[in-house]
């Protein structure tokens, strides 16, 4: 088989594998190096649907020992199947790079033979970029599970970013649609990594030339409609990540119809609208000060389709509002829908000099579609409609199709011409 084949079956089966990112690390280039893996030099470029394209983002190989009901890679799945060489992929990344068609390698992998087996791989891979190449640009791995933390511990000296995909979010789900993995094993190298990125933080504090380790962090990926998780459930397991693995990213993935197995759900596209709220939920776990309890519990597991998270919240927790945008802690003013981080921090730095008004609200460019229903300026309510649950609801309600989230009409950019959805590459 020759590479451009190896490449077009390859590239498409890695379209599954969503947590990918390019920024977040510090790793600098050489004299003698090419690329550069800091923040000014990753072009953040995205498709669309919010994937990333900056990276070259390839399966080293689909040859899979496990046979997962809901990936296209399963063992028992009749698909065409291809292994690169880590000298491929080393050659491929160079000359993509040098033709300015990416800034750096995303490398992820079935596990072939054995765990150890495919992460000897992609240690030999990225050792070829770094030290045969001299590549200093941005890279990408995952950390197989099962496989030996001496291993981790090497290719994590020389990567950018590791991610290790939890992909199911309970032990239920794990057994009933992928037996032969287990949770606890999948979580022992993210534990591991984390504290060898602690570890590390803290010997460069004492050292000058110690071997950075995973400077961008770690990831991991949920696939979410494959299963009857909650979003409540899906949530408490992001937010104890975060908490206890200190993840840069939990990314959400969705479902990707391809087995008709009873076992899976009968759908026809993605729930793509239900992936976007639980973006939107992360980010207000990682960056408003919400906590997954706040925004879902046992009684309502699952995000309001029709609302964001912030403006369900504030909906339903009516009787905190309307906040006087003067005098309200920033906690307070970042649960404000449609006011965000900085926002609030123009807020915070022009209040110190007068106190605001409605218009003045509007000269720092803050948008005020939303806010303005839980708010008052000076004591002043500005919203249109009279301050009560249901009217600020039903003016809030989506007056577009929601539907367009969950029939997209966009395509994931990809290096081949293409025709039609195929379940071998996702392409919708």
């Amino acid at each position: 088989m020759d590479i451009h084949e190896k490449l077009k079956i390859l590239s498409g089966a890695a379209k599954y594998d969503v947590s990918c990112s390019s920024s977040g690390s510090t790793r600098k280039n050489t004299p003698s190096g090419i690329g550069n893996a800091s923040e000014s030099g990753i072009c953040h470029s995205f498709a669309a649907d919010g994937r990333c394209i900056s990276l070259l983002k390839i399966l080293l190989t689909n040859y899979c020992v496990y046979d997962c009901v809901y990936c296209v890679n399963r063992s028992s799945n009749d698909v065409p199947r291809a292994a690169f060489t880590p000298e491929e992929v080393a050659d491929l990344t160079i000359n993509f790079y040098k033709r300015n068609y990416i800034e750096g390698l995303f490398l992820s992998s079935a596990v072939f033979k054995n765990a150890n087996y495919t992460m000897e791989l992609l240690l030999k891979t990225v050792t070829l970029l770094r030290n045969n190449y001299n590549f200093n640009g941005y890279i990408h791995i995952k950390a197989i599970p099962g496989a030996d933390s001496t291993l981790i511990r090497k290719a994590g000296e020389l990567v950018d970013r590791m991610s290790v995909n939890i992909e199911l979010p309970s032990k239920e789900s794990l057994k009933l649609l992928a037996p032969q993995k287990n949770s606890d094993l999948i979580l022992k190298p993210m534990s591991y990594i984390d504290s060898q990125i602690t570890a590390n933080k803290e010997e460069k504090l004492l050292y000058k030339k110690v071997p950075s380790f995973v400077p961008a962090g770690q990831s991991t990926q949920l696939i979410i409609g494959a299963t009857k998780d909650s979003d409540y459930k899906i949530m408490k397991l992001s937010e104890n990540l975060y908490n206890n693995f200190n993840l840069k990213r939990v990314y959400y993935s969705a479902y990707v119809p391809v087995s008709n197995n009873p076992k899976l759900p009968s759908i026809i596209n993605p729930p793509m609208l239900r992936e976007h709220r639980l973006y939107q939920a992360d980010w207000l776990l990682r960056f408003y000060g919400f906590s997954a309890s706040e925004l879902l519990n046992e009684k309502n597991p699952n995000l309001d389709i029709n609302f964001d998270p912030k403006t369900d919240w504030a909906i339903k927790n009516i009787y905190q509002f309307p906040v006087e945008i003067n005098s309200a802690p920033r906690k307070m003013l970042l649960r404000v829908p449609g006011v965000g981080v900085r926002s609030v921090q123009k807020i915070m730095a022009a209040r110190k000099v007068h106190l605001l008004n409605f218009e003045d609200l509007k000269k720092l460019g803050i948008v005020l579609k939303r806010a303005q229903y839980f708010i008052t300026c000076k004591g002043k309510y500005y919203g249109d409609i009279v301050f009560k649950e249901d009217f600020i609801k039903k003016r809030l309600s989506p007056k577009v199709d929601l539907n367009y989230i969950d029939n997209p009409r966009f395509e994931q950019i990809t290096f081949f011409a293409k025709d039609s959805f195929t379940s071998i590459t996702g392409e919708l």
